[in-house]
């Protein structure tokens, strides 16, 4: 596919080298837990093309039953073809690109994370970078978003300074503005409460800088880890009952909700055709609901 070719490899490496820290990071936490530490289980995955031609794919890398993690699913993909009507239209309406009628070609890539720790004191985190192209234009999104179900004041202070830090170094404003998106993005309407303590988000994010865009998206992407893992190490050790399992059970209740009535992520894939799988892997392995 035509256009940008030079980028897109550019944005796809970087998914992918992010994608192989995280996954070497996680397992190492595995390890230091103690014995039969977890291990990523890795299968390749395809998006369905109309008709029946390539239309690119990916890895899905998750990790059951781990020490620390009960359930962790790493995924990139990088997958292209031609959007139906309804994907081209919420596209037009949300990007404010011109209408793809005529040239309806995409291309999109990028790194999705979901974590369910065992630990009810250890957060479960979301975190996705991306980019999507059309012959119309190119844009980035993604963020990292925090869901502890026993919440600690330091950690999310901790959290939201490794956001901010990375942020900062490509602009003053750019933190508050995605933060407030955030907020407002993983609000649950139906529950009249956020999913979790919060994080950035940011979506259809063009400055017409493609290079000063791809350096922020990066650093989104390289401030997860360092954001995450000392709340992880400094918790998977916290001695928990049942009545603590009890209450992680049901925040992920919210976190379910969230996923399958509101994520713009969960829709778009499994509009277009992609491995619905490697789509609902952020969902938890467990969930109570009252």
């Amino acid at each position: 596919m035509s256009g940008m070719d030079s980028e897109k490899a550019q944005a796809a490496t970087w998914f992918r080298d992010l994608r192989d820290q995280i996954v070497t990071a996680f397992e190492a936490l595995e390890d230091k837990a103690g014995a039969n530490p977890g291990r990523f289980e890795v299968s390749e995955t395809r998006r369905a093309a109309p008709d029946g031609g390539d239309a690119g794919g990916g890895l899905m890398s998750v990790l059951r039953g781990g020490q620390v993690f009960e359930k962790v699913g790493v995924n990139v993909s990088t997958v292209y073809g031609e959007l139906g009507e309804r994907a081209q239209a919420a596209m037009a309406a949300r990007t404010g690109l011109p209408g793809m009628a005529g040239d309806p070609r995409f291309w999109a890539s990028g790194i999705s994370l979901v974590a369910h720790m065992q630990n009810p004191y250890c957060p479960a985190v979301h975190m996705n970078t991306r980019m999507f192209w059309t012959p119309h234009g190119w844009w980035f999104g993604g963020g990292s978003d925090l869901n502890p179900c026993i919440e600690y004041a330091e950690d999310t202070a901790h959290f939201h300074a490794v956001q901010k830090a990375h942020c900062d170094r490509h602009g003053a404003d750019l933190y508050p503005r995605f933060k407030a998106w955030a907020d407002e993005y993983f609000y649950i309407p139906h529950r009249h409460r956020a999913r979790g303590v919060g994080g950035i988000f940011l979506d259809d994010y063009n400055s017409g800088d493609w290079a000063a865009d791809f350096s922020f998206i990066r650093d989104v992407g390289a401030a997860f880890l360092p954001a995450f893992l000392p709340l992880i190490e400094a918790r998977m050790a916290t001695e928990w009952d049942a009545a603590d399992k009890d209450i992680q059970l049901i925040h992920r209740g919210l976190y379910a909700e969230y996923n399958l009535v509101y994520d713009r992520g969960t829709k778009f894939g499994l509009e277009t055709g992609h491995d619905a799988n490697a789509v609902l892997m952020s969902l938890p392995p467990l969930a109570k609901w009252l």
